[in-house]
């Protein structure tokens, strides 16, 4: 091997460090780990409401054995539960807007039914007082805090994703390599979420 060809060698090297050095500092990976982060995000957001669900039918069976005259809101919990677990869910939901708007309306209407039911708990003192009833009501608001987190700790992740694709250089990388990538929908306020669901015992 002559000089000449020992140099072009060294020289090729040398340029593919600094092109590898260049393409990882530009933000070529940015688009695929956003994405991540929020499907990341959604499965916490999942992972809470599951914990509520599954919280449920003791809480009901144990208003049950104090309010047996509220057939009506108990049942409404159920069947609210019933529709909330049967929508499926998963990472790719977040690339379908009008199956998480679904999912979402099903979770909203699970929060309105088991604030229902709270109200009407109010009515049985004995119920109030019972520790499996207050250990559920403390389950239950840490879970509904949790809920609000991991909510916005999605709906921040899909703003993060969303600005990379939108901005440079993100938008040039998403145009050429990650345009498969779609820009993602978050969560919508439904009329009166800004208030959190009264759960009052």
């Amino acid at each position: 091997m002559n000089v000449r060809q020992t140099h072009r060698s060294r020289l090729q090297i040398a340029t593919l460090l600094v092109l590898a050095t260049l393409l990882t500092a530009c933000g070529i990976n940015n688009i695929p780990t956003l994405d991540e982060q929020a499907k990341a995000a959604w499965g916490q957001v999942q992972n809470q409401y599951q914990r509520r669900a599954d919280l449920i039918p003791n809480l009901v069976e144990t208003v049950k054995g104090y309010a047996k005259h509220e057939e009506e809101t108990l049942t409404a919990v159920i069947e609210a539960r019933a529709k909330a677990t049967s929508i499926q869910v998963d990472a790719s939901t977040l690339d379908n807007p009008e199956k998480l708007k679904q999912y979402q309306q099903a979770q909203d209407q699970l929060s309105g039914a088991l604030s229902r039911l709270m109200v009407v708990s109010e009515r049985y003192p004995d119920l109030k007082a019972n520790q499996n009833f207050l250990a559920l009501q403390s389950q239950l608001e840490g879970t509904e805090n949790r809920i609000s987190v991991a909510r916005r700790d999605f709906i921040l992740a899909v703003q993060n994703y969303n600005t990379e694709i939108r901005t440079f250089p993100g938008r040039l990388w998403h145009s050429v390599m990650y345009s498969n990538l779609p820009v993602r929908e978050t969560f919508e306020a439904t009329p009166g979420s800004e208030k959190a669901p009264q759960v009052k015992f």
